[in-house]
């Protein structure tokens, strides 16, 4: 399914709509040196190729992890016969971040004189893995992750294509299963043509002229849970006691302890659903409460029984008579659900992190604000993506600690409006 023009070719608008920069190159048949930046699965090798067919380019194509200054030597005098012709040898290093120093110094000269007009492919950022020489005879453009109205054009594109895609099998794809498909290639059109070629595979296998949720999943999904279902009573019991520290009934939590230990359970099992309890139903109405579960844990690893037993009964105690939010613990559930809705949103360019040259070309940490520099260490700033702006997660309890973080979190949230009421109006 790798598109045969540049007309077939979906995504990277930002460099290859008209007026852009590649599409003005194009226009002009000059392509130069050039570095593509960008995740798996983006079109950085196919975007490679068409550049070179539409510039009429003789296209040479390897990768780094497989050759060697060997190769180049070859690639050299082929392009140096090409020349002679009247003919440009366009040269594509996939992974050019794995050639090590001299085999990208045995380039420059090549590149420098125009013999070769090289355009490498990497996923790692070249201000730290390209050589600086080779960097400042090349464009770097950086290419982004696939959007998912981009990925289902290809999705469909290869379910009806009957010559190079899946169009001779008849088969059509439920929304739902769609949707998945995209959501786990999380901007990899690679990922989520391959999830469709095996869910099509498993529904030609079964029969079926649908792709449903379940082909879906099981093409794309490769892990399985176990469970002892021989071991009731032992999930009876963790239950009965962690419900109990919930419930604020040390007396019950002591009693459900108690009868753990005697039926031989593991303490540090016990230990650990007590460090879970910490942060789940009680998290900061007590920070405490954590730090007291861990202490038991290394109590019992340090003295073992009987006395370490002593410590696991002080901190269920304290779990349980202790101040309860599960605040945390639903901010986090709802920031998990942004992220499986959502996949990976980019990070907004002014909080991004900018040690080279290039990155802050390219204007990373522009316009960042260092909150030490401003009254009481806090300015107000975004720091969600774009699609998550004014989200909230935490909302903490009236209960213990929580009621001062609430106090303290509600005015920064009041002036954060402020400021975005005053840019909206200025």
């Amino acid at each position: 399914m790798r598109p045969a023009s540049l007309e077939e070719f979906v995504g990277q608008r930002h460099l290859l709509a008209p007026g852009r920069i590649l599409s003005r190159l194009l226009e002009g048949k000059t392509v130069p040196s050039l570095i593509l930046w960008g995740p798996p699965g983006c079109g950085k090798t196919t975007l490679a190729r068409l550049i070179a067919q539409a510039a009429g380019a003789h296209f040479v194509s390897i990768s780094a992890v497989t050759s060697g200054v060997k190769e180049l030597k070859e690639i050299v005098e082929e392009a140096k016969r090409q020349a002679l012709r009247g003919q440009r040898t366009v040269l594509f290093i996939d992974e050019i971040h794995r050639f090590n120093r001299a085999q990208q110094d045995f380039l420059l000269p090549h590149v420098e004189t125009g013999l070769l007009t090289l355009i490498g492919a990497t996923t790692e950022n070249p201000s730290f893995q390209v050589i600086a020489p080779l960097l400042s005879r090349a464009k770097t453009l950086v290419l982004k992750a696939l959007e998912p109205e981009e990925i289902e054009v290809l999705l469909f594109r290869a379910l009806k294509d009957s010559r190079r895609g899946l169009g001779s099998l008849g088969l059509e794809i439920e929304r739902q299963a769609l949707e998945h498909i995209i959501l786990q290639a999380s901007g990899d059109a690679r990922v989520a043509l391959n999830s469709l070629e095996l869910a099509a595979e498993l529904a030609f296998r079964e029969g079926k002229k649908t792709i449903d949720l379940e082909l879906v999943e099981e093409a794309v999904q490769r892990k399985a849970l176990l469970y002892d279902r021989q071991g009731e009573e032992h999930y009876n019991l963790i239950s009965a006691f962690h419900k109990s520290l919930r419930g604020s009934d040390p007396d019950a939590a002591l009693y459900w302890m108690a009868r753990m230990l005697a039926a031989g359970e593991d303490p540090l099992y016990i230990a650990r659903r007590m460090i879970v309890c910490a942060s789940e139903d009680i998290g900061n109405a007590d920070p405490q409460a954590l730090l007291i579960a861990v202490a038991a844990k290394e109590a019992y690893e340090a003295l073992g029984q009987p006395e370490g037993e002593l410590a696991l009964a002080q901190a269920a105690v304290y779990l349980a008579c202790a101040p309860k939010s599960n605040a945390v613990y639903l901010a986090l559930k709802k920031a998990r659900s942004d992220v499986k809705r959502h996949g990976s949103l980019p990070v907004p360019l002014h909080i991004r992190n900018a040690p080279t040259e290039l990155m802050r070309e390219l204007g990373y940490g522009r316009g960042y604000r260092y909150a030490h520099d401003w009254p009481g260490a806090y300015v107000p700033q975004e720091y969600f993506p774009d699609k998550l702006k004014g989200r909230r997660y935490y909302e903490p309890t009236d209960r213990g600690q929580e009621a001062e973080i609430k106090r303290r979190l509600w005015r920064w949230r009041r002036l954060k409006e402020e400021s975005i009421k005053r840019r909206s109006e200025g």
